[in-house]
């Protein structure tokens, strides 16, 4: 008989041993970032909704300069116009990488300032994906993390039904009993949660976004891609034989394009902000200046910012874009223009946040969370319970020597090749297995 359960039974204990304590991690940081929100909303009153003691009105624009004039040597990366009561935000950066909040009340008076970095979202959101070291190493383990998760969550259920865990009685296996229960009861939910964070991970995140760059029909659309440019007539003649800086390289700002803040002929921000009144835009939506003399003004509403008091619902996503000279509306896109793999994000994310459907997804997330917290205790009192059975404890399942089957291999592939961390990681774990199993022969041989 081909064998099944032995490698899935020794991958399993495996992945437990070596993930464990980045998904106890990624989980407690995952349940902190759930209610960023309210925990922002309590803690930054004074940045949200504050007001400065200036009460003279200034424009959107003088605000601007004046932050510019204040901060010297950053840019301004993007003007969040936020819905009442929130106060708006307008976020700079530097070349080092750092990144502040700058805050205007309702008469556009700067009221505080916050270092990005250091605020609860973002960092909850950092521990969640790079364990706070921003390094790619570390995302990567995060993402193989996620998909050594999947691989437990089924090959669990497998086990667990070719030993009937559920029909048996015996005091010795109820920690295992209760491990699995828990296991089968969040599988679904469980497998949605890693499934719309992937995404956000570095190896398959890159690689999803460029399926959804490559192909409109699955992700963006082309006016996306290729964002619609302002009138060159409108261009000054002095800026017209200059080449627009790219968004994604060149040798400006560290690799990123400068935002064009006071281009001659340039649009005020006050009056992007009535054009966009006119054109139907609501609040909340950012801003981005336009990187090039032809480039435009990006106008934007996302279901996924991250920001307290931003995200709207999936269905109201938009992108418009604005000739930085005359105004006028270049083109948009909305929800209903997305690929499928656009749409499917654009509603997965939310929900993997937990701000989907409101407070009720808050409260699913933190269940789910919370019960794949007390199936991991169970999976190792299960486990110590075992050892402390053996008259020679052996952490490690005992290999049987029998051909593996070829539907889990061709399972173990297929695994391997829609999440390419996990085949990389497994092709490790099957070199260590091959060398205990050279050992054991060699230590036999001997005997």
């Amino acid at each position: 008989m081909k064998n099944i359960f032995n490698p899935l039974q020794r991958l399993h204990f495996y992945a437990a041993i070596f993930i464990t304590p980045l998904l106890i991690t990624l989980t407690l940081s995952g349940i902190a970032y759930l209610f960023f929100p309210e925990v922002e909303n309590h803690l930054y009153k004074h940045e949200f909704y504050g007001q400065s003691e200036h009460k003279q009105q200034q424009s959107l624009n003088d605000a601007i300069k004046q932050i510019e004039k204040e901060h010297p040597g950053y840019i301004i990366n993007k003007v969040s116009m936020m819905e009442a009561p929130y106060n708006n935000r307008i976020t700079i950066g530097d070349m080092e990488g750092n990144s502040y909040y700058i805050f205007l009340d309702n008469h556009n008076q700067i009221v505080a300032q916050q270092n990005a970095k250091y605020t609860y979202s973002n960092m909850t959101r950092s521990i969640h994906s790079s364990l706070s070291t921003e390094n790619t190493v570390i995302n990567y383990l995060v993402e193989l993390t996620a998909c050594w998760t999947v691989f437990m969550i089924l090959s669990g259920i497998y086990m667990m039904f070719r030993k009937r865990l559920l029909t048996q009685n015996s005091r010795n296996l109820r920690f295992q009993k209760w491990h699995s229960i828990i296991g089968i009861i969040i599988a679904i939910p469980m497998l949605v949660l890693v499934f719309t964070g992937l995404p956000w991970s570095g190896f398959m995140g890159d690689k999803i976004n460029k399926i959804a760059t490559a192909y409109p029909a699955l992700g963006q659309t082309q006016i996306a891609a290729n964002p619609p440019k302002s009138e060159a007539n409108e261009i000054p003649w002095a800026m017209k034989k200059k080449q627009a800086p790219e968004s994604s390289g060149g040798g400006h700002h560290g690799g990123m394009a400068m935002p064009m803040t006071n281009s001659p002929g340039q649009l005020s921000l006050d009056k992007v902000v009535t054009d966009a009144q006119k054109e139907g835009l609501k609040r909340p939506y950012a801003i981005v200046y336009p990187t090039s003399a032809d480039g435009s003004f990006t106008l934007s509403r996302a279901s996924n910012s991250g920001v307290t008091g931003f995200d709207v619902s999936p269905y109201k996503e938009t992108t418009m874009y604005m000739d930085q000279y005359t105004g006028k509306k270049l083109g948009q896109v909305n929800y209903q223009d997305y690929g499928i793999l656009a749409k499917w994000l654009t509603w997965g994310i939310p929900l993997h946040e937990g701000h989907l459907f409101s407070i009720a997804n808050k409260i699913i997330n933190l269940l789910v969370c919370l019960a794949f917290l007390g199936g991991i205790i169970f999976g190792f009192l299960s486990w110590f319970r075992r050892l402390g059975r053996m008259k020679t404890p052996q952490p490690l399942p005992r290999r049987i020597k029998k051909p593996m089957s070829i539907g889990l291999i061709i399972t173990l592939v297929i695994l391997g090749v829609l999440m390419p961390l996990f085949g990389f990681s497994l092709i490790i774990v099957f070199i260590i297995e091959a060398l205990l199993y050279w050992k054991d022969r060699r230590k036999a041989k001997l005997n």
